[in-house]
């Protein structure tokens, strides 16, 4: 028996809620490994390796093994190559900052996306779109504060992530509905991983048996929190779910105060309502526009 839409709706904000408390675990992990001396390049390996044998069993279900090759090779290579640049520009920054600042300019993504969509997509952006960009950048630099702090390699490393990941979700709309969303997922960490077992045998160095659980939990973590937001748009609306992605600096701002003893100023969030208004009001034009939501959801 079908639920009625109103459960649905719930069941929806239920899953993305959970999945936006459990996914910032994942970069406590990275950031905890990145302390204890693990090369960024190995853990971002590990992210990808281990999520393509987590992600396989889905994909075999929806496809056979004959999907499970990629019609668009160098599309999904190149998709995996932005990712790869995106997850390490953010583990790295880890190194620096906290999760919570990571995060907050890692959030500058959404604008990105608009502001590329006219040269990848051919997109007509209007005014009150491009004037939320400016709006959302000044939010960045409300963040960053230029000239008032210090700015340390984390802040152009989370630009870099967010930008890398801004340019990969462009290229996932522009193939998007080529194949469901959690095939399409395999497809990245596929090619991430086999692009990643080349890299990292440049800086491998021989786990312990902690930090090998610690890999496989890392990737558990990340694509069982991307199978619950897959999940939850089969469930709710994408201009519904949508802004509750950013209370995942919610758990971020917990776990980096409680495990790593960060918090961030007064500034940050001051700058991070900002970015979140400017990102609702961006995806509530879109779906005034009747943009096709973007069904992939990899975040570093």
């Amino acid at each position: 028996m079908n639920r009625p839409a109103s459960s649905r709706t719930l069941v929806g904000i239920g899953l993305m809620l959970t999945a936006m408390a459990v996914l910032p675990f994942l970069d406590a992990i990275a950031k905890y490994l990145g302390q204890q001396g693990v090369p960024v390049m190995q853990i971002v390996w590990a992210r990808l390796f281990f999520g393509t044998f987590l992600t396989m069993p889905f994909a075999l279900k929806m496809v056979g093994p004959r999907g499970l090759i990629p019609n668009m090779p160098v599309m999904h290579a190149i998709r995996a190559s932005l990712m790869i640049a995106a997850t390490g520009f953010f583990f790295a920054a880890l190194h620096y900052q906290s999760i919570a600042d990571t995060l907050a300019i890692f959030f500058v993504q959404p604008l990105i996306v608009t502001l590329l969509s006219p040269f990848v997509l051919g997109e007509k952006v209007g005014i009150r779109r491009w004037v939320a960009v400016i709006i959302g950048f000044i939010g960045t630099l409300i963040i960053i504060r230029p000239g008032f702090q210090e700015i340390t390699p984390g802040v152009p490393l989370s630009l870099g992530a967010g930008i890398c990941l801004a340019i990969y979700l462009l290229l996932t709309r522009r193939i998007a509905g080529s194949a469901p969303a959690m095939v399409t997922t395999f497809y990245t960490s596929l090619m991430g991983a086999i692009i990643m077992c080349v890299i990292v045998l440049f800086v491998w160095q021989t786990p312990t048996p902690s930090q090998w659980v610690l890999f496989i939990l890392l990737s558990a973590i990340a694509n069982g929190g991307h199978y619950m937001i897959i999940r939850a748009y089969d469930h709710a609306e994408a201009s519904l779910l949508a802004p509750l992605a950013y209370s995942e600096m919610i758990m971020a701002t917990v776990l980096g105060w409680y495990i790593f003893g960060d918090f961030p100023d007064v500034w940050t969030f001051v700058g991070v309502a900002i970015l979140i208004a400017c990102a609702i009001y961006i995806s509530w034009r879109e779906r005034v526009r009747h943009v096709e939501p973007i069904r992939d959801f990899e975040q570093p």
